[in-house]
């Protein structure tokens, strides 16, 4: 189902991030929530745009050369 304008399930972000689906999951639990932009289509499905992914994981890039 993913893609590069597609969106990923919980199951899906959590394998791309090389993370358990259930820390995806505290993520949207948290309070604030945490982790990517999400959609909740029902009570079992949720769904994350493939450009907020990246735009997440691209707002937490860190470059060692300005870090210090």
């Amino acid at each position: 189902m993913s893609s590069e304008a597609g969106w990923y399930r919980t199951e899906e972000l959590a394998r791309l991030l090389k993370v358990d689906p259930s820390t995806v999951r505290r993520w949207r639990t948290a309070r604030p929530p945490q982790g990517p932009p999400f959609v909740k289509l029902s009570e079992r499905v949720t769904l994350y745009s493939a450009a907020d992914v990246r735009q997440w994981l691209a707002d937490r890039r860190v470059d060692p050369k300005q870090a210090g």
